[in-house]
């Protein structure tokens, strides 16, 4: 006879796989990778381009390149921050 909490832990294992389907795959076969919220490769190359071009900008006193690394070190620090998601999206005012 199953118990209740089968079925609910069948349903957050549906949910896991339609919300991450490469984390639920790696936790079946038994070696997780981590949760897409723990992936920050990306961010992390972006911060990287953004500090080359930034050292570059202030080394040849070049405006435009500072300017650029700043806007890429932002950029990145947006994408590595954790609270990201769960802002979600901004709504406008209504107007009067």
């Amino acid at each position: 006879m199953p118990r209740p909490d089968d079925r609910q832990l069948s349903e957050i294992e549906a949910l896991l796989g339609h919300e991450d389907p490469r984390f639920a795959r790696a936790l079946a076969a038994g070696r997780p990778c981590r949760p897409r919220e723990y992936r920050n490769t990306r961010a992390w190359l972006l911060l990287a381009a953004a500090m080359a071009v930034l050292g570059t900008g202030i080394a040849l006193a070049h405006g435009l390149l500072i300017a650029a690394g700043l806007v890429l070190a932002g950029m990145a620090a947006e994408l590595l921050d954790p609270e990201r998601d769960a802002r979600g999206h901004r709504v406008p005012p209504p107007r009067s």
